[in-house]
């Protein structure tokens, strides 16, 4: 049975779906001793692949869930050698890496996989996967803000899609807000919030999906479950447009 090649690759655990096409187009692999730049290369077993001359092999797929702290990069490695998110899943055999990312000072849900297939639906922008998120913000948040938010405002000349929001509490100075949205567009959360007067303090993800942070405290993580891989696969197939 072949198959295309970044799909061996993402398999292998080496990179996402994605990233892995970067690698062929740029001259980093090699099937069977040539240099292959052709997306749409098929390989099988018989093969030999390798990705800047070390062969690939199937590694077992896994899946973590992370209470990500904040002041820690959503990363692989970073050249600035702050602590990134693999740091603290360490002592992972696997060579994982994180799905999407949130900020260096936002915490929360963050999931880590060597699954490429995977990683490419729930990062996608044709999939969406809901994501709750509480932030705390300047400002007493009134009803028609939450009006705005729901009904989407616009950030670089594109509106947001309609979004699910809740007041949490307020004090003269602040408020507490949940905010769900299915996008995933860099600094959205933020973003939305900025554009209807009341900046983030303080940001963090708290559910994925139907995944939560429940029995985790932040830099903590979890091997996610037989059922709960099963039901984020078929969530993704689901939401798809």
């Amino acid at each position: 049975m072949s198959e295309r090649l970044q799909k061996v690759i993402a398999h292998a655990g080496i990179a996402s779906r994605r990233k892995a096409e970067t690698l062929i187009t740029s001259g980093h692999v090699k099937v069977n001793g040539e240099v292959v730049t052709e997306l749409g290369t098929k390989v099988t077993s018989a093969d030999e692949v390798k990705v800047d001359e070390v062969p690939i092999s199937k590694e077992t797929l896994v899946y973590y869930l992370l209470y990500k702290p904040r002041g820690v990069i959503t990363a692989v490695t970073d050249d600035k050698h702050r602590k990134t998110v693999v740091d603290i899943l360490k002592e992972v055999p696997e060579r994982i890496y994180p799905v999407g990312r949130l900020d260096y000072d936002t915490s929360g849900l963050l999931l880590l996989t060597n699954d490429g297939d995977l990683d490419n639906k729930l990062t996608h922008p044709k999939y969406e996967v809901e994501k709750t998120y509480v932030a705390k913000v300047k400002g007493i948040v009134t009803n028609d803000d939450l009006k705005q938010l729901r009904t989407g405002v616009v950030i670089d000349y594109r509106k947001t899609a309609k979004a699910k929001t809740k007041l949490i509490r307020t004090n003269k100075e602040s408020s507490i807000v949940s905010l769900t949205i299915h996008e995933g567009r860099n600094h959205q959360v933020k973003n939305m919030f900025e554009k209807i007067g009341h900046p983030v303090e303080k940001l963090s993800r708290e559910t994925y999906g139907f995944l939560d942070l429940h029995g985790l405290q932040a830099g903590e993580y979890r091997r996610l479950k037989p059922h709960e891989v099963e039901e984020l696969k078929e969530l993704s197939d689901n939401t798809k447009r």
